[in-house]
């Protein structure tokens, strides 16, 4: 599900890939204005399902998984915590309860407050289903 939720860079929020255009994305924003453009090759594109987060171990844990332990350890719901009004130590903690083994050198506060955003920005949209069953089902 995350391999057509984009993240544009530059631009505030998350959006969907509704198709391609000659030499540009046209996506459409993941909130209720629903509202499309066009993402050109300058625009750094990233799809949500290729992010990770550095972990202690030296491996990198996707952000499908991070979402999937928010969404365990708050049963689904959006966190009460406001990305951009929580004190740092908060955000830390939080952090710390969904991803324990983080690597605390390389993953930043800001890092910590874009999931955190994301993750309650695709609850309140209706999108909480972050891993592909798709697989299984072409394996058969």
């Amino acid at each position: 599900m995350l391999k057509t939720i984009l993240a544009i860079s530059g631009k505030p929020g998350l959006y969907r890939l509704v198709s391609r255009g000659n030499k540009s994305l046209i996506v459409e924003t993941v909130d209720a204005a629903k509202k499309r453009m066009p993402a050109f090759g300058a625009d750094k594109v990233v799809s949500l399902a290729d992010i990770s987060i550095y972990t202690n171990d030296d491996s990198e844990v996707s952000l499908t998984s991070v979402f999937e332990s928010i969404k365990k350890n708050y049963d689904g719901k959006a966190v009460d915590l406001s990305p951009k009004k929580a004190e740092q130590d908060d955000i830390i903690a939080f952090f710390t309860k969904v991803l324990p083994n983080y690597d605390t050198d390389r993953v930043r506060v800001s890092d910590m407050r874009k999931v955190l955003a994301w993750y309650n920005l695709l609850v309140e949209y209706g999108i909480t289903e972050f891993e592909d069953k798709a697989p299984e089902a072409a394996a058969e």
